[in-house]
């Protein structure tokens, strides 16, 4: 019996900006149900290796693959289709619209049918219990913790397979990054793969099973989290801030 494919594989991917190489040769294996931190300073190249991930954007080299399928090519819509969501930096709320709205926003692209829907909602409350409280709020009230759990709400409403994650913590007070800690770690219970992008290392490192540090846009480091955890020079070297 052959090998069964990687949920998630990129191979030599290479990305420019103009004359500006934002990442150089980057390749990496996600399982399904697995969490990888992608961690790096500054420019190091992170957001660009979501994105790309997402289909937000197209590499310049190399390919990505979806259980063994060529995606390269594939844009946002597509990717999302197939289970790759991405949570943005920033969150990304409607701030005119209502919780609920924002996350019921998240099936757009898909389409399920009406009873289908609510299903998915419920199984996102259900999840997600401080959801219910705010479902009426209008987004734009909300503190940036309570509009982080809007936003990985409105993700898990198109039921991905993967959820990419770019600075969760960015902006939130320790108690907000606790409870959305909290909830990452219950989603990789439900064997949903993350891949997290975090300016924190302590936390990345707690939660995920492998990191990868980008320097530059070309890999440095690639290990089993409790490995880099026990190195607090190698962590202090490459990833910065420490939480």
């Amino acid at each position: 019996m052959s090998e069964r494919p990687p949920l998630l594989e990129l191979v030599e991917v290479s990305h420019r900006y103009g004359p500006i190489r934002a990442l150089n040769g980057f390749s990496l294996r996600l399982e399904p149900g697995e969490s990888i931190a992608v961690l790096g300073r500054n420019g190091a190249g992170k957001s660009t290796a979501l994105r790309l991930m997402a289909g937000l954007m197209q590499p310049t080299t190399g390919r990505v693959l979806l259980r063994g399928d060529d995606v390269t090519g594939f844009g946002a819509e597509d990717r999302v289709r197939q289970g790759i969501v991405l949570v943005p930096e920033g969150r990304g709320s409607f701030a005119g619209l209502t919780a609920e709205q924002n996350i019921l926003s998240g099936a757009l692209w898909q389409r399920p049918n009406r009873r289908e829907t609510k299903a998915r909602l419920e199984r996102v409350y259900a999840s997600m219990p401080r959801l219910v409280e705010l479902r009426n709020r209008l987004a734009g009230r909300l503190s940036g913790g309570e509009q982080q759990l809007v936003a990985i709400g409105r993700a898990l409403m198109s039921e991905p397979k993967l959820l990419l994650l770019d600075e969760p913590s960015l902006g939130l007070s320790p108690k907000a990054v606790e409870v959305v800690y909290e909830v990452l770690g219950r989603l990789l219970d439900e064997e949903i793969a993350l891949v997290l992008v975090e300016q924190y290392v302590g936390l990345a490192l707690n939660l995920c099973d492998r990191v990868v540090a980008l320097e530059k846009g070309s890999v440095e480091v690639a290990a089993d989290a409790v490995d880099v955890r026990d190195d607090s020079r190698l962590a202090e070297l490459y990833f910065g801030a420490v939480r």
